[in-house]
């Protein structure tokens, strides 16, 4: 059975997005299908675009859990899941991941992170790609305790990743 990583992180209409962190997201979608996971994602653009882009260069499978139609999936996605559930579909991103990494991002990431404590799912933030993770990290609102771990670089989250994976 395939694993699933769960990526999440900022849409395409945030301001603050990075070219750093859309080209760390697209690293790792590169990596989680290089070893044979899946990868899920909120099916839109920005972070999770760049995460399927990512992935599709080495023939991984992408999956969207939309907000409401198959219309809002990004060009990259494989299989697209219209939830009719808005912001609540953050809930299934985690609920599906065996982990969770999550770049840059909002109050949607937030709460994805949120849930992934709850769950105690294995949960990787990866500082200096800006928005809520790099905040939740300089105020400590976080520990680099398992199952989160916090972390620089793309390849860095793939290797923790796989620890869990194993």
């Amino acid at each position: 059975m395939k694993r699933i990583i769960s990526v999440c992180g900022s849409d395409g209409s945030d301001e603050d997005l990075s070219s750093y962190a859309l080209q760390t997201a697209e690293q790792i979608g590169m990596l989680i299908a290089q070893h044979d996971a899946v990868v899920v994602c909120g099916g839109r653009g920005g972070i999770m675009e760049a995460t399927c882009k990512g992935a599709k260069k080495n023939n991984g499978v992408t999956v969207g859990l939309l907000p409401a139609s198959k219309q809002e999936a990004n060009a990259y996605i494989d299989i697209a899941l219209p939830t009719n559930l808005g912001s609540m579909r953050n809930f299934l991103v985690v609920n599906v991941a065996d982990v969770v990494i999550a770049i840059a991002g909002r109050w949607g990431t937030r709460n994805e992170i949120s849930f992934a404590k709850i769950l105690h799912k294995p949960l990787i933030l990866i500082q200096g790609t800006g928005g809520c993770v790099d905040s939740l990290v300089q105020n400590n609102m976080v520990t680099n305790s398992p199952p989160c771990h916090i972390v620089n670089s793309g390849k860095e989250a793939m290797s923790k990743a796989l620890e869990y994976l194993k």
